[in-house]
């Protein structure tokens, strides 16, 4: 099997495993601060011991050089799963996880805003596909369709999305590092940041700790975290930016399909066109993101050539 098989394969398997996290969660009586936590600490020592068995060290020396960065990214991958969560808890496992996809959509909005790229009318068109679609799902024009819950899990689904995206523009900036260093670094500062939240905001001792939860718990730290995040990790080396992109996408099709399934959770029409607007939007958005920046490396090497 080449590299490029092994590659799809990895990052296949990350992204069903991805897809299934939402469905875990609704079978975990805990709450989402406790699950952020336990996910980040031992997603973390998880791969602390993947470099063991490769007898590999972290480049502690880069990871201090951005380690403000890493550690507030860190801490925004923690609330982001601490919103996510809760959607779920609030809406379908389908809809939360399509207004997350909105995240790569914010990415375009906010660069615009903060770094004032260039908004092409590609990128418009994206960011206004991927509001409309938002609108479907929530069933915003449908009178009487929505209630206080739905509007909730659809609220902290794009607070998530949005936290998301705050960590793909941190990321920007965090230059130089591998992924799998900057990754156990974030993962161990999420579940250090979400202790004292936990502490703070839950009586640890009048939680129902039951061992269906407990089990369900371990799995989402450690196959849903830890394994997959290496997987997904292992995948990207060997595979174009744009398979990535475009592979990306068995996460949201396979939470839709497991949570009618399971739990009989159904869209209507204008739901369905939402999703396909949000999910097709984010696709452009990312396939135009990762042409642009070919181009503009291209405009490097061949500037580099010229000196």
């Amino acid at each position: 099997m080449n590299q490029k098989r092994i590659g799809l394969a990895r990052l296949t398997a990350a992204m069903l495993i991805f897809g299934t996290i939402g469905i875990f969660r609704k079978y975990i009586n805990l709450p989402s601060s406790m699950l952020a936590m336990v996910r980040g600490v031992i997603g973390a020592l998880f791969l602390f011991l993947i470099f063991a068995i490769k007898k590999q060290r972290l480049d502690v020396a880069k990871i201090k050089k951005h380690a403000p960065t890493l550690l507030l990214s860190g801490a925004f991958i923690g609330l982001n799963w601490i919103l996510l969560f809760e959607a779920y808890r609030f809406t379908t496992v389908a809809i939360a996880t399509v207004c997350y996809y909105m995240a790569p959509v914010l990415v375009i909005l906010f660069s615009s805003i903060l770094f004032r790229e260039k908004m092409t009318v590609k990128k418009v068109v994206c960011v206004l596909a991927a509001l409309l679609g938002a609108c479907l799902v929530s069933n915003v024009f449908e009178r009487g369709a929505q209630t206080a819950d739905h509007t909730a899990g659809i609220l902290l689904a794009l607070g998530a999305a949005v936290l998301y995206a705050s960590v793909v523009l941190l990321n920007k900036h965090i230059t130089g590092i591998p992924p799998l260093d900057k990754t156990t670094v974030q993962l161990s500062a999420a579940g250090l940041v979400m202790l004292p939240y936990l502490l703070l905001t839950e009586d640890l001792t009048a939680l129902d700790y039951t061992p269906t939860s407990l089990v369900l718990m371990l799995v989402v730290a450690i196959l849903h975290t830890g394994i997959a995040y290496l997987l997904y990790f292992s995948s990207i080396e060997r595979l174009p930016a744009q398979t990535v992109a475009i592979f990306s996408y068995i996460d949201p099709v396979v939470a839709i399909v497991f949570s009618a399934i399971l739990f009989r959770e159904r869209m209507s029409p204008m739901g369905i066109l939402g999703a396909i607007l949000i999910l097709g939007a984010t696709l452009c958005a990312e396939l135009s993101i990762e042409k642009q920046k070919n181009k503009n490396q291209g405009s490097k090497a061949a500037k580099s050539v010229d000196n």
